[in-house]
């Protein structure tokens, strides 16, 4: 099996375990978003400034390995033409649920994003790409194919992780490194991969330069960039350190 297929079927089981990041709005949550008054996350705790989405309205978006019904229904409801594209059945299914229980339209499309997307050139004005790249190897190729289907001025909003989950034992107190960066799971031995892909899918870490680095060279212009932390009770790396942070670039 390939192993962006093993997590597929893992984030199908996390979804059925009512895992944080597989639970759709609610509908009282839906009622509540406004122009004013709505919050997206590319990263665990920090929203992503308002500032970086500009007016909504019309805009063509692209939710880049962004299912769960979480953040597409807010696009939705601020009035942007959205479409979906990831590859976990009931991550998918969670969207298409909350489409049709509040009414609006989106497209929904299932695909492999290590893949060329399904998109043509210059589609769409904005990108919304919350943390995922973790569960791929090649960064770079996402990167180009989001700078392909960008139209000239389209935002590129991004939300990484810097490596940190992956050079320590997560659940350990005094942290207790356990892994040399970049971490590839695909070079482990057989038994050691099988262990961990069952547990956690096959999740990557990268470096700065295929994150930043990647973006600059797939033709992007860097705006702005925060870091975050896991929320509380996800372990104790979060004490100490930023493990993720988010960027808006734009394709000039």
């Amino acid at each position: 099996m390939n192993y962006t297929d093993i997590n597929a079927k893992t984030w199908d089981r996390w979804s059925e375990e009512g895992m944080t990041w597989t639970r759709p709005i609610t509908h009282e949550e839906y009622a509540a978003v406004t122009v004013e008054n709505y919050i997206v996350y590319l990263t665990p705790c920090m929203p992503v400034p308002h500032t970086w989405f500009g007016d909504l309205s019309g805009k063509k978006l692209l939710g880049l390995a962004s299912g769960g019904g979480q953040q597409m229904p807010v696009f939705a409801k601020l009035g942007a033409d959205c479409t979906l594209l990831d590859y976990s059945d009931r991550q998918l299914g969670s969207d298409r649920a909350v489409a049709e229980r509040e009414g609006y339209a989106i497209s929904i499309v299932k695909a492999d994003m290590t893949k060329r997307l399904p998109f043509d050139d210059a589609s769409f004005d904005i990108i919304f790409h919350p943390v995922s790249n973790c569960y791929i190897e090649d960064v770079q190729h996402v990167w180009n194919e989001c700078y392909r289907v960008l139209r000239p001025g389209g935002v590129l909003l991004a939300g990484m992780d810097n490596g940190m989950n992956f050079l320590f034992a997560a659940d350990e107190e005094p942290l207790t490194v356990v892994n040399r960066l970049p971490y590839n799971p695909l070079k482990l031995p057989k038994e050691d991969f099988e262990k961990i892909a069952a547990e956690d899918g096959v999740q990557f870490s990268h470096t700065l330069e295929e994150q930043i680095g990647g973006q600059l060279k797939a033709g992007f212009l860097l705006r702005a960039l925060y870091e975050d932390r896991d929320r509380e009770g996800c372990g104790v790396i979060r004490e100490y350190a930023p493990q993720y942070y988010a960027t808006m670039a734009v394709k000039e």
